[in-house]
């Protein structure tokens, strides 16, 4: 937003801040007003002792003149110029202290400033950790927590911080001595009069978490994995039964990413216990049905929890064929943008896991699927596809004839032609040793 300000009524506007008087709530107001614009922003610290003037009405016992001052400052945090955060810097140490004890709106700026002002400098970030952020953010939380406005603000500040190129190195492990997980996941249920936004927050403070973490363990340690999966089977039940919140998608992608990446840090003899019900599984096979049109980006995203939940487990694989899930899977497989080569990756594990599952599979109507994934121009899927139809193969001598009933060596006697080398190859084996033999 522009405001209507020249640059010398904004110096006006200072010079009767400076001198005081019983106007100066409305000179406040209008000096927030006039700070939308970005070049009243650079004209504004540029005046000697415009900070200092600023940190004065923070600091003062009129209540009003505080909530107007720290307008101020919000305004300045959202600045382009990157001259401004570090010269807002000496308001810093006060915005912390005011953290709890303030009206809702006024701790809410405060932390919405700090938020906005972390990623714009590395002088301002580790002087803002010097000073003590990451605690008091933590006190914050703590104090507030059913201030689910404040608690809303503090997070986006958390992840603000969590979003920088030094996360792992410097923020998480910081993050990681305090309470802030614990209270991170505290939150994560969404309110039902407040709404979905700190939810989404904490759920993306989450996943930021995740992503620089090498080691998952304290995470996995809080009970974050069984949290985040038994969310997401309740947001899917209530979709199932046509209850679809506004916004829910927000919610859905960064749980999807944390459970993922929780999985990879999970061991195969945990991972009952962090995912109690098997039918997880059928989350994440309703998620993908029914963002499969609509956004197939989130689609995408279900199908790689699915593909590390079977990669590790029998069990989870075992329960994709009991809930007759498999053949939704199968219908899924034209789709293309990344989707149908992560299906096909699930079904690979559950093909891998047991000779049985494959004979399960080709009853369910894989192999024809396969005759026309082999028939894509996309050489990922045509290669992952001739790895599934070996493993279908090998698994019985049923399986075999029904490929060959299918037309399939006339399939494989084609990739025999294909450019890509590793399709050529493993067309010609399966072919020489397991359907020619």
């Amino acid at each position: 937003m522009e405001s209507d300000f020249e640059e010398q009524d904004l110096v006006s506007l200072f010079h009767k801040l400076q001198q005081g008087g019983a106007e100066r709530e409305v000179h406040l107001k209008a000096l927030s007003k006039a700070l939308h614009d970005p070049s009243a922003q650079l004209t504004f610290i540029k005046q000697e002792n415009s900070m200092h003037l600023l940190v004065g009405f923070l600091t003062g016992s009129n209540a009003t003149c505080r909530l107007q001052a720290v307008r101020c400052l919000h305004e300045l945090s959202h600045s382009p110029h990157t001259k401004i955060a570090p010269a807002c810097l000496p308001a810093t140490p006060y915005l912390l202290t005011y953290l709890s004890g303030q009206s809702t709106k006024f701790s809410e700026l405060c932390l919405y400033t700090l938020g906005n002002l972390c990623p714009e400098s590395d002088v301002v970030k580790e002087k803002l950790l010097a000073q003590g952020i990451i605690p008091a953010l933590a006190n914050c939380i703590e104090n507030q927590r059913h201030n689910l406005a404040v608690v809303e603000a503090a997070v986006f500040t958390v992840s603000q911080l969590l979003q920088g190129k030094d996360a792992s190195q410097k923020i998480t492990p910081m993050i990681l001595a305090t309470s802030l997980p614990s209270h991170l996941l505290s939150v994560l249920t969404p309110d039902p009069n407040f709404g979905l936004a700190p939810a989404i927050e904490c759920a993306w403070c989450l996943h930021y978490l995740t992503c620089s973490m090498e080691d998952s363990r304290v995470l996995l340690s809080l009970g974050t994995l069984p949290k985040c999966s038994s969310l997401l089977m309740s947001i899917g039940g209530a979709m199932s039964e046509g209850n679809k919140e506004d916004r829910i998608e927000l919610l859905i992608c960064p749980l999807l990413r944390c459970v993922g990446n929780l999985l990879s840090s999970c061991s195969v003899e945990d991972l009952n216990s962090q995912i109690g019900d098997v039918g997880f599984v059928g989350t994440l096979c309703a998620l993908l049905q029914a963002f499969v049109q609509t956004q197939p980006a989130l689609a995408r995203e279900s199908a790689w929890v699915l593909n590390n939940l079977t990669a590790h487990s029998s069990a989870f694989c075992s329960s994709l064929l009991d809930l007759n899930l498999v053949p939704g899977l199968i219908q899924l497989l034209p789709f293309s943008r990344g989707i149908n080569t992560m299906i096909l990756r699930v079904l690979a594990n559950v093909a891998y896991k047991k000779q049985e599952f494959c004979v399960q599979l080709a009853q369910l109507g894989l192999l024809s699927a396969l005759c026309a994934t082999l028939k894509m121009a996309d050489r990922a899927i045509v290669t992952l596809s001739l790895d599934v139809l070996f493993m279908l193969v090998v698994s019985s001598p049923q399986v075999t004839a029904e490929f060959v009933r299918q037309d399939g060596l006339s399939l494989l006697e084609a990739l025999q032609y294909n450019s890509d080398w590793k399709i050529r190859q493993r067309a010609a084996y399966l072919l020489e040793k397991h359907l020619l033999s």
